[in-house]
């Protein structure tokens, strides 16, 4: 596809020979030949300067498997590599103006490389726009080429669309250097229905078949001329009594049509009255008849539609008014229609996007509008396609006066409400917009994206530029012209999830990572690379500034310099399931005489009675569950046994809306069982309750009061209750993606340990941050906190409890990691091998380990092997194998060793892992 008409920038400069491109697949990068007349400066007459230069973040036409795929160029090679090298087909954007900007290119390959990742598998993952292209593609034989030998229906010497020929065929001949082509962009077009111009009408549809007159002297004699019967007088004929009475009535009435009215008027037979005229007393002669009434109402009326309506309105049967028209007294003809209201609506208004729009706007049946399209008023024409609609930028709240923030290459933003965080950032943001330089924020899920763009986009307006999104929620079309507006310079400002992250901003200034501590910028398959190091890559090789934004700093942006605002006050309740009641940290909701059994599960007293005063004053109150369905498992009340998964060594977990056991990792399911395999009893104990139970348990709390669900198996509607209608919520952490409701009195954790059970240095770190959102999630108020917990000293939550800022529990997590040599003090990476057999996977672990420190790795920087927490995960053995690194070069010397042989199971890797080890 032809680039954007903007000045061209040569592209920086490369080693002349073959490039390195990624296809989207996971594959590393490979090398193909620059397309053919590249170097002579011929294809799409670009500047001299660029020959040879490889166009780094230009896509390109390669042959793969046969076929014409979408390629990026991330490089240029010395053409030595150990496959045979190909030519690539053809350049879709112009070197001066890339698709991914070259800086943005060198810091992903640089991070590739380094995690030892396939690059196509990053690529594919991170880029989320251009891997389709849309183009006229047409071919033909080189002058002299004989094509006959590869088949019979070939390309001839004239271009033909290469749709009418194989796509091997034409690789075949492409490959011997015997095939042109030719690729021609295709502009967006939209189907539309348009107006014709009147004069284009067809006749038939601008007029009606109808009947008109005719000269009467046109009818045919036989319908027109008669023969009348007269009587001569006087006459000497004998006649007979009858006869003579039939000629005295005849000479009396005067001339009849016919023989038989003559006899029936005169009383007397037909045969009498004809021998009359065999007696010369009567003779016959022709005359025209009298125009027919029907024949007079018509040339009086004009026109008529049809017969029907001809012979009903003159009064006479159709077989007349039939017998008329084919004797000439009429004849078919067409009247011209006036325009129907329908055709000059189109006229006035524009073309529409479809027949039923066009018969709802005209108040006409979709049958009837179509009529009207295929009798030619309208044409089903392809247009030009509008600019899609995009997010429309909100007006934010008055920026900070000043520039408070840090000056430097990485610094961070943290505490206060989100608010307030957009507000102190506005003005660094404002000020290198209007210098014309590009800002990216990056967020971690749609919610906290939702949030900046309230608070951000409107900045864009105030420095005379535009502000997108780039994000999965967008159509392909909205991003494709999202895309568009940053690369042409149109749009400086965007803010979006991973599909943000390659934005082509010209010259960016600055880029933000939204709560840089969020697993969700974990991708969870594929490269499973965490946006925020890509990001820090891609803001170094720009020369740009990256900044770290959100509720509470991770530990590892604890010696970034930066800011901490003031926490947002919060009202915190905690109901400590380990201690007695007495304790005076419980608060004045706990009475003294409750014994540690009697504190109620999973709702507690304290918690319980919140809820009647939430019900009783028509409030709202959500409860975080610690996981989805009824209960982490089923057990049996007299042997212990709990079901397990079938493909995974976890215990399947209950849901009583489906009555079936689920696993949450591979997805099998069956019906509960009607007895246990191992002891025959009938009963089920329930354990570690849901979403399912906990809704169940504030249903029976609270009769007639609205409780919703909301977690990724059931989601009520939630419009009342974010209306300010009163209700509970019962949601897992997908209740962060929601807005706060106005009337929020009540939020409760009803078994925050969950979160600290995780296996993962980080999981206390992962809990403080949880409970700091919850603190903010309302944008104005504070409602109450209500943490039910069995660790109540533990420093995450004992810091919120004495109102300490965002930095408290991150710097002491930060000081702690420092002994242990966790990160930021260290680089982590998991290897994962993986086998149908636990000892193959067991066995390939330990000789990776061995080959690890047979390359120099100490006991400090190779953890393991050792089994997965979870021994089976969908049918297969996991092994883990840590790296622990001081540096990401050190890191990637180690990882290296990885390549130096194959191994008998499979081995994955994911640099810095979260989420569980």
């Amino acid at each position: 596809m032809s680039a954007d008409a903007a000045a061209p920038s040569p592209p920086p400069e490369t080693l002349l020979g073959s490039w390195q491109v990624v296809v989207p697949l996971p594959v590393p990068a490979v090398d193909f030949l620059p397309p053919h007349g590249w170097q002579s400066g011929c294809q799409s007459g670009w500047q001299k300067d660029w020959q040879g230069a490889a166009p780094l973040g230009c896509r390109v036409l390669v042959p793969w498997r046969g076929e014409l795929v979408v390629a990026l160029v991330v490089g240029a090679s010395d053409g030595h590599g150990a496959h045979r090298l190909r030519e690539a087909v053809h350049l879709l954007d112009a070197p001066g103006c890339p698709w991914v900007p070259p800086a943005t290119v060198q810091g992903v390959s640089a991070w590739a490389a380094d995690a030892r990742i396939p690059a196509g598998l990053v690529w594919s993952d991170l880029l989320g726009v251009g891997w389709n292209a849309d183009y006229v593609h047409r071919v033909r034989a080189v002058e002299g080429a004989d094509l006959a030998p590869f088949a019979r229906q070939v390309p001839g010497h004239d271009w033909t669309d290469a749709g009418a020929f194989a796509p091997a065929l034409l690789d075949r001949i492409r490959e011997q250097g015997l095939l042109d082509e030719e690729f021609l962009p295709v502009p967006r077009v939209v189907s539309m229905i348009r107006a014709r111009e009147l004069a284009q009408v067809p006749p038939a549809a601008r007029s009606e078949t109808v009947i008109v007159p005719r000269p009467w002297a046109n009818v045919d004699e036989a319908l027109r001329m008669h023969k009348a019967v007269s009587a001569l007088s006087p006459h000497g004929a004998a006649l007979t009594v009858r006869q003579a009475q039939a000629h005295a009535w005849l000479l009396e009435q005067g001339p009849q049509l016919s023989v038989a009215a003559w006899a029936r008027g005169a009383g007397v037979t037909s045969a009498a009255a004809q021998k009359v005229l065999e007696y010369g007393a009567a003779t016959q002669t022709t005359q025209e008849r009298p125009p027919s009434w029907a024949w007079r109402w018509l040339e009086q009326a004009g026109t008529v539609k049809n017969l029907s309506q001809w012979a009903s309105a003159a009064g006479v049967s159709n077989a007349e008014v039939t017998r008329l028209l084919n004797a000439g007294g009429a004849e078919y003809g067409f009247a011209e229609l006036p325009p129907p209201a329908a055709w000059n609506w189109l006229r006035e208004h524009g073309p529409v996007a479809t027949v039923t729009a066009w018969a709802r706007a005209t108040d006409l049946s979709p049958a009837a509008a179509g009529a009207l399209l295929a009798r030619g008023w309208a044409d089903s024409v392809q247009l030009p396609a509008p600019a899609p609609a995009l997010p429309a930028p909100v007006p934010g709240s008055p920026a900070a006066p000043t520039d408070t923030l840090p000056e430097g290459p990485v610094w961070r933003l943290h505490g206060g409400r989100a608010a307030e965080r957009f507000r102190a950032l506005a003005p660094r943001l404002l000020r290198l917009l209007e210098q014309g330089r590009g800002v990216l924020v990056l967020a971690p899920d749609y919610a906290t994206l939702r949030r900046a763009w309230d608070g951000l986009s409107g900045l864009a307006a105030r420095a005379g530029t535009q502000a997108v999104q780039l994000t999965g929620s967008l159509s392909d079309v909205q991003r494709e012209e999202s895309w568009r507006l940053v690369r042409t310079g149109a749009a400086r400002l965007v803010i979006g999830s991973s599909h943000a992250l390659l934005a082509p901003l010209a010259d960016p200034a600055l880029v933000v990572v939204l709560e840089e501590g969020s697993d969700a910028h974990k991708l969870l398959s594929g490269s499973r690379a965490f946006l925020p190091d890509v990001a820090a890559r891609i803001a170094a090789a720009h020369g740009a500034a990256l900044a770290y934004v959100g509720s509470v700093p991770a530990a590892e942006s604890v010696p970034v310099p930066g800011v901490v605002l003031a926490p947002p006050r919060a009202r915190i309740h905690v109901v400590d399931y380990a201690s007695p009641p007495e304790q005076p940290e419980l608060g004045p909701l706990s009475s003294v005489h409750l014994t540690p059994g009697d504190l109620g599960y999973p709702l507690s007293h304290d918690l319980a009675r919140l809820l009647r005063q939430v019900q009783e004053r028509g409030r709202q109150a959500a409860l975080l569950a610690p996981r989805r369905g009824y209960s982490a498992l089923l057990r049996c009340p007299n042997c212990e046994h709990t079901p397990h998964c079938k493909n995974c060594d976890v215990p399947l977990r209950f849901h009583q809306e489906t009555r079936q056991l689920t696993c949450h990792q591979c997805g099998y399911h069956e019906a509960i069982p009607d007895r246990c395999d191992h002891c025959g009893e009938r009963m089920w104990k329930a354990r570690g309750p849901g979403t399912e139970w906990i809704a169940q348990e504030v249903r029976r709390l609270l009769p007639g009061f609205p409780v919703l669900r909301l977690d990724k198996d059931h989601q009520d509607d939630l419009a009342a209750w974010q209306a300010g209608g009163p209700g509970v919520v019962v949601a897992t952490q997908l209740l962060l993606s929601q807005e706060a409701p106005p009337n929020l009195a009540l939020i409760g954790v009803t078994l925050a340990d969950t979160w600290l059970s995780v296996s993962d240095f980080r999981a206390s770190e992962r809990y403080h941050r949880l409970l700091r959102q919850l603190a903010e999630w309302h944008p104005r108020r504070a409602p109450l906190l209500l943490v039910q917990t069995f660790q109540a000293s533990h420093p995450a939550l004992r810091v919120l409890v004495a109102g300490q800022d965002a930095l408290a529990y991150p710097l002491a997590e930060e000081r702690a990691r420092k002994e242990l040599g966790y990160p930021p003090h260290a680089r982590l990476a998991q290897i994962e091998i993986t086998a149908r057999e636990a000892h193959k996977a067991q066995l390939a672990a330990h000789e990776l380990a061995a080959a690890l420190h047979g390359a120099g790795a100490t006991e400090t920087e190779v953890l393991g092997p050792a089994p997965s927490p979870v021994a089976r995960l969908r049918g297969v053995y996991p092994y883990h194998i840590f790296l622990r690194a001081r540096s990401d070069q050190r890191l990637g010397e180690l990882l290296r060793i990885l390549d130096s042989r194959t191994w008998k199971a499979r081995v994955r890797v994911d640099v810095n892992p979260r989420g569980g080890l």
